[in-house]
């Protein structure tokens, strides 16, 4: 497997090696000896919990954390494609208000592994994608944080001008309207 580090600590963009034939294709999308190779999923973590989406194309889902406990998590699609991005979000870092993005898809194969700490959206791209993430801490309800995806500060280049959003992601607030205690620290 190849992993592409980039301008934000410890995220990384893994591109598993796959082996293609008549039949299709198999890769391994999770290995907990290689992977901790890499830090993945860090020191002390564990992954404890796997989601799943699937969603239509124009849905931006994000930009998501967690506040108290937060999670890390390693990304992936299985059907579809869509533009990942993630943000630091924590106003003590020295990446703060740096994001990145990629395209993950059923045929690139990447995965996105976004450390505890870090804001995470998503658009999609396709007619339909489906993202299966590991977490490493269980969902808290009371303790999910966001961050508005058309911050100003942030800037981010969605290639998307209207995105079908969630109710709650609707109501998330910009970072200068965020309480600095509902940021991740």
């Amino acid at each position: 497997m190849n992993i592409v580090e980039t301008a934000l600590p410890g995220v990384l963009i893994i591109e598993p090696r796959v082996f293609d034939d008549a039949r299709g294709y198999f890769l391994e999308r999770f290995n907990l000896q290689r992977y901790a190779a890499f830090g993945i999923p860090g020191e002390g973590l564990r992954f404890v919990q796997e989601n799943a989406t699937r969603s239509h194309r124009g849905v931006l889902r994000g930009l998501h954390f967690q506040v108290h406990r937060p999670q890390g998590k390693l990304f992936s699609v299985s059907n579809g494609r869509v533009f990942d991005v993630v943000a630091d979000v924590n106003p003590d870092s020295p990446t703060f208000l740096q994001w990145i993005s990629t395209e993950l898809s059923d045929d690139n194969h990447r995965q996105m592994w976004v450390p505890p700490g870090y804001a995470h959206g998503f658009c999609v791209l396709s007619a339909t994608a489906d993202v299966y993430y590991r977490c490493t801490d269980y969902f808290d309800p009371d303790d999910a944080g966001g961050v508005s995806w058309e911050d100003p500060q942030l800037g981010i280049a969605w290639p998307i001008d209207t995105p079908l959003l969630s109710d709650r992601d609707k109501g998330l607030r910009t970072l200068a309207d965020t309480p600095r205690d509902r940021l991740p620290q």
